[in-house]
């Protein structure tokens, strides 16, 4: 059997946490293959909520095997503190597994992070200040510490003297804060050995194996296509990569093993953090949205920016990721409006484009072009074929379908686990 990415089309939470649980029982693995704990999903399973945010979904459906791959960073406090709150709610999480190879995030990244954004002034990035860039900075410059580090003091020790060396220079000398000790790193990574050795596994060999004996691997990918550390809004980006390339190297699943790629995307558009959006609605329509849609970050809090739903992002998305399917969520925060507008391309000092615009200026320059929806007012929260929407509502979901560059094979009409209008199996037929 194949294995499956989900990710997102567009700045991230779209709802991929739903619709990973929605498959979860029907998968044998969900691996979480990018990203840390600074993006989360919200999942209502029988109306009770779930907050996650380093865990992969498929930690609450009990037939899966959840795996954190090798392309994910881990803060050790918050994967422990995330596990206890789900067991404390009678969830089972002994079924997880960890890479060796993953990267570990050390308290110096941490303070790295919320220093240099702040250093930064109106030019920061809007991180979420939880060490992630760092991490992942310390990975590519190969000073990283891995999970599999914490079972060998000796190598551990010398790792972290490594990466002290440079950072202890750069917060005492510029931004004049204490020096971090080695052994305060070392006897904080070495107290989670215990508890982490039982998890930690060879993915990657593991992924394949099941692959072979015709088990479903489903690929799960954190943030999305538009901040995506080479092909999204640079540099108002994540780290790593949560596109379909991303997907192979933080997992050790090549690409001839993946033959379906479904991509996450809201029915109108929000992006946290700093960064051009050409959609976002700075007036009440916006405000609507926010209200409307709960639009505040799971891991943050924060208040999202929203905007209408921009089918040149979408377009883009299927193109880099290969997107077999759409799964279109939210559909329901859009009722109640006479019309509404979809961006189908943007006019850039004048002149028309239809797709990304190539440079960052031309992006941060873009005017959304608009077309114009009717609006639908009845409740379709109940609805579970496209032929229970009211005929409006079916319309904006064929136009998208058509604007986007890839089918939609499921549409989101509410938050709980079965609010879904079913178009095609995303895991069988075509």
């Amino acid at each position: 059997m194949p294995a499956i990415v989900l990710l997102g089309a567009q700045w991230g939470d779209e709802g991929k946490g739903k619709a990973t649980d929605a498959m979860g029982s029907r998968v044998d693995y969900v691996v979480k293959y990018n990203g840390g704990n600074n993006a989360g999903h919200t999942i209502v399973v029988d109306g009770e909520k779930y907050a996650l945010h380093l865990l992969p979904a498929g930690i609450l459906t009990p037939s899966c095997t959840p795996v954190i791959g090798n392309g994910v960073v881990i803060d050790p406090s918050v994967l422990f503190s995330e596990i206890d709150a789900l067991q404390s709610r009678g969830v089972d999480t002994s079924r997880l597994l960890v890479s060796a190879d993953a990267h570990l995030i050390a308290s110096y990244h941490q303070v790295i992070d919320k220093v240099t954004e702040r250093f930064l002034g109106k030019m920061r990035l809007g991180t979420t200040g939880r060490g992630i860039g760092p991490a992942y900075a310390d990975k590519i410059s190969r000073v990283g510490v891995r999970v599999q580090d914490v079972f060998d003091e000796k190598i551990l020790r010398q790792k972290v003297e490594v990466a002290l060396e440079v950072k202890n220079n750069l917060l005492v000398k510029v931004y004049n804060r204490r020096a971090i000790t080695v052994d305060e790193v070392v006897e904080e990574f070495l107290s989670y050995c215990d508890r982490i050795r039982p998890m930690v596994a060879d993915t990657g060999l593991l992924l394949s194996r099941a692959l072979d004996e015709g088990r479903t691997v489903l690929l799960e990918g954190g943030q999305a296509t538009m901040l995506d550390v080479d092909h999204g809004t640079y540099p108002f980006v994540t780290s790593s990569n949560p596109t379909t390339g991303g997907a192979c190297t933080g997992s050790g699943i090549p690409p001839n093993r993946i033959d379906r790629v479904i991509a996450v995307v809201k029915a109108y558009t929000t992006r946290v953090g700093e960064g051009p959006f050409p959609t976002e609605l700075l007036d009440a329509d916006g405000d609507r949205l926010r209200a409307d849609g709960a639009e505040f970050g799971t891991t943050t809090g924060r208040p999202r920016r929203c905007g209408w739903y921009d089918a040149v992002i979408a377009r883009y998305a299927a193109r880099i990721n290969g997107v077999t399917d759409f799964v279109l969520t939210k559909l329901d925060v859009l009722t109640g409006r006479e019309r509404v507008p979809v961006c189908v391309g943007y006019e850039v000092d004048g002149i028309r484009q239809d797709e990304m615009p190539m440079t960052q200026t031309e992006f941060h320059h873009a005017r959304p072009v608009y077309e114009f929806c009717d609006g639908w007012s009845e409740d379709i929260s109940s609805a579970r074929t496209l032929g229970d929407l009211p005929k409006a509502a079916e319309q904006y979901v064929h136009a998208l379908e058509d604007l986007s560059g890839a089918r939609i094979s499921a549409v989101g009409v509410g938050p709980g686990r079965d609010a879904t209008v079913v178009v095609r199996d995303l895991l069988g037929g075509s």
